[in-house]
C-alpha cells in the first residue's frame, strides 16, 4: 500500500458524520443549562473543538470563508477559540467554554442558513 493510501485510510478511519443534533445538543447544555461539573469540563471542551473543526471545514470546503463576509469572521472566531487553552479555574473554563459554544452555534445557525448543511435540527 502507498503513503498516499495509507493517509486516505487514516483519515477514512478518523471520520464522524456530521451531526447537528449532538452540535445542538452540547451547545443547549451549556447555554441553557446549569454550569457543567468539573470533571466534565475537558469531555465538553473535545466536543466542541471537534464541533467546531467539522463546521469549519464545511465553511471553507464550501467557499463561506471569502474574506469581509460573515462567515470569514465567524470562522475565525471559532479557530481562535479553538486554539485557547483550558483555563484552570472552573468558572473561567466554563466562560470559555459558554464561547465555544456561541461560537458553533452561530456558525451553524449560518452555514445551516446558507444551506451548506445537509442536516440542521
Amino acid at each position: 500500500m502507498t503513503a498516499d493510501m495509507e493517509r486516505l485510510l487514516a483519515r477514512l478511519r478518523e471520520y464522524e458524520p456530521f451531526d447537528g443534533a449532538a452540535i445542538l445538543d452540547d451547545v443547549e447544555a451549556l447555554l441553557d443549562g446549569a454550569a457543567p461539573d468539573e470533571e466534565d469540563v475537558e469531555e465538553l471542551a473535545m466536543r466542541l473543538r471537534g464541533h467546531s473543526m467539522q463546521l469549519v471545514q464545511i465553511a471553507v470546503a464550501n467557499g463561506a470563508d471569502q474574506t469581509g463576509t460573515e462567515a470569514s469572521r465567524l470562522i475565525q472566531m471559532a479557530r481562535t477559540l479553538r486554539a485557547e487553552e483550558m483555563p484552570d479555574d472552573h468558572g473561567q473554563a466554563v466562560g470559555l467554554l459558554r464561547r465555544m459554544a456561541c461560537s458553533v452555534n452561530d456558525l451553524h445557525d449560518h452555514l445551516g442558513a446558507h444551506n451548506f448543511l445537509r442536516q440542521t435540527a
